[in-house]
């Protein structure tokens, strides 16, 4: 069945992408909202536009490579003008779950090294509190596995191995970590706090709470509409 917000999210994507200018060096997400944003860059610069770009999944830069856009390694000293990617919820103040694609830790990598991180995503992804819809990704050494899970229980976080998309065993990233989805006993009130909580514990690498990076995520409608929703320190 066709995603029903669809055309939500390829507005939104085009209003990211509108933000690119020829020339620049991005960063580019993972997950189905990304790869929209992808056909949306080459929608606008058919012959490359100059852009040099690093993919945060083998995934997306196999559709980059595909659709003709030039993706490198990512090199020692990187930074970006720009990250546009997805997310699974976004709260009032644009903290926000991400991870559902299983590329977290490079995810947040690249965000933590571009000037701009550009979310894009269709109005079900706005809550009052993370945790409301989606599960909080965490990405662990699977050795540590049972130990995490332990752990985590006695904050009140149940955590399931996220399992592999086809065949048996579990979900790996291209890290070749395993994910942990955590659901917490009620929405967060300080993601913040919780985040540090958890990337504290041995064998977490990184966690899906990207906390205080969104400079702007647009959300857009079926009608094409978008709405910019910008930090509330942003002026």
């Amino acid at each position: 069945m066709a995603d029903p917000h669809e055309a939500e999210k390829a507005a939104a994507s085009q209003a990211a992408v509108a933000r690119v200018r020829v020339g620049m060096r991005l960063a580019l997400g993972t997950g189905s909202t990304a790869d929209l944003a992808v056909r949306a860059l080459h929608a606008k610069f058919p012959d490359g536009g100059g852009l040099t770009c690093v993919a945060s999944s083998l995934r997306t830069e196999a559709l980059a490579r595909d659709l003709g856009i030039s993706v490198g390694p990512l090199q020692p000293n990187d930074r970006f003008d720009a990250m546009i990617d997805g997310a699974d919820e976004v709260d009032p103040a644009l903290a926000l779950t991400k991870g559902g694609g299983g590329a977290l830790f490079r995810e947040k990598f690249l965000a933590r090294r571009a000037q701009q991180l550009l979310i894009v995503v269709d109005p079900s992804k706005i809550v009052e509190r993370l945790g409301t819809r989606s599960r909080i990704p965490v990405e662990v050494v699977p050795y540590a596995r049972g130990s995490l899970i332990a752990q985590l229980a006695t904050r009140n976080l149940t955590a399931t191995v996220r399992p592999a998309l086809e065949g048996t065993g579990t979900f790996r990233t291209d890290n070749g970590l395993e994910i942990l989805d955590l659901r917490p006993d009620r929405p967060l009130g300080d993601p913040g706090t919780l985040e540090t909580e958890l990337r504290g514990l041995q064998g977490v690498v990184e966690t899906g709470l990207f906390v205080g990076l969104a400079s702007v995520v647009f959300v857009g409608h079926a009608d094409g509409t978008v709405d910019e929703r910008r930090p509330a320190a942003s002026h």
